[in-house]
């Protein structure tokens, strides 16, 4: 192939910054495999030069920071910051010169698709939520609409995501899901462990307040359990109060963002995840790769494409908090049932491992790589 036989190839990935979450993360994987194949890999982010990567990085991996607002969901919507955020990425882009641009988020996406036309440069927008649920605003929906055609391809990691957008735009695209970490040795868990985990960003897609709300509702019937939920954002204090109003300070604890990723999953005996709404669900690969039984609302998407009702764990009608609440009583009370579903799910995660994902990402980027090597005539 013509990536193979000629010179290494030259990426740049875009993100809005370098924090905890399943984007930053399947990125960092990105850089890193290709990077140790002696690709050339710059990763673009938006944020400050001071700001730290939650994630580690390859040596090889060039990261340019632009120096721009920081926080991942910053509302940029103004028309002046907008264009200031495209200047400035266009800028790094013409200096890089890469081969391709692999973007991810929709903002980013969008932005990356606008700087990287006037360069000739071919663009790969990855969106990594719901696009049915997810709310974006009337002016950058519109902006995704126009620019995603004008990509060269567009990756979703569920087939219900790459369904609307195909009913929405017209646009080439690949359905890969994200990557489960490596299972290990199988844990020696504790059949007497006691702790409900959750984690996530704290915004209200994550549905942190029917998780209190259910666990309030059984936390009688469960009185040696308690409830932990891993993960920071806007809601911190409103889902405080409600934990306090609903008399549960000492059954739930907030205790932010893990140090170092996955450090919550030796603390965690039955995951939970609560979502309104996914792209994916990555903290539920996680958790089942590392054998934890896992209750999840069969919110859309991702949750049901990885969890076999029943036999690697149990899916609840969404936002049926009562449902919720039965289904983590009854595994509870079952210390061999969780053991059961747990291998299950270490198991049905073997279809998710990182070199089987890695692949498929390699093979996509391989081939829109020769493609435009040829016109190219190089």
């Amino acid at each position: 192939m013509l990536v193979r036989a000629s010179r290494p190839p030259m990426l740049a990935f875009v993100l809005p910054g370098l924090g905890a979450g399943g984007s930053e993360h399947i990125v960092s994987l990105l850089c890193n495999h290709f990077a140790a194949q002696g690709w050339s890999i710059t990763l673009i982010v938006f944020e400050e030069p001071s700001a730290p990567s939650y994630y580690a990085y390859h040596p090889e991996v060039r990261i340019v920071r632009l120096g721009m607002k920081s926080r991942r969901r910053a509302a940029a919507t103004g028309a002046l910051a907008m264009l200031r955020r495209q200047r400035r990425l266009r800028r790094a882009l013409k200096a890089v010169r890469p081969e391709l641009v692999v973007s991810f988020l929709t903002r980013t996406n969008i932005l990356s698709v606008l700087a990287a036309r006037s360069l000739h440069i071919p663009v790969i927008v990855s969106e990594r939520n719901n696009p049915a649920l997810q709310t974006v605003g009337p002016v950058w929906s519109r902006l995704r609409q126009m620019t995603y055609p004008h990509a060269v391809g567009l990756i979703t990691m569920t087939q219900g995501a790459m369904d609307w957008f195909r009913g929405a735009m017209d646009v080439k695209g690949w359905v890969i899901p994200n990557p489960v970490p490596p299972a290990g040795a199988a844990p020696d868990r504790r059949s007497d462990g006691r702790t409900i985990g959750a984690v996530g960003r704290l915004v209200p897609q994550k549905g942190f307040d029917l998780l209190l709300d259910a666990f309030a509702h059984v936390a009688q019937r469960i009185p040696d359990w308690k409830l932990v939920i891993w993960g920071e954002g806007p809601e911190r204090a409103a889902l405080e109060r409600q934990r306090d109003r609903l008399g549960l300070a000492g059954r739930v604890s907030l205790p932010g963002v893990t140090e170092r990723p996955g450090d919550w999953i030796p603390q965690t005996d039955l995951f939970v995840l609560s979502s309104r709404f996914e792209g994916w669900g990555i903290v539920v690969g996680e958790a089942m790769g590392a054998g934890l039984p896992v209750v999840s609302f069969d919110c859309q998407w991702g949750p049901a494409e990885m969890i076999g009702h029943g036999r690697s764990g149990l899916l609840v009608p969404n936002g049926d908090g009562a449902a919720l609440g039965d289904a983590i009583v009854a595994l509870c009370a079952d210390p061999a049932r969780r053991a059961a579903l747990g291998q299950a799910a270490r198991e049905r995660m073997a279809d998710f491992g990182h070199d089987r994902v890695l692949a498929r990402w390699q093979s996509v980027i391989t081939s829109i790589l020769d493609h435009h090597r040829v016109r190219a005539g190089s």
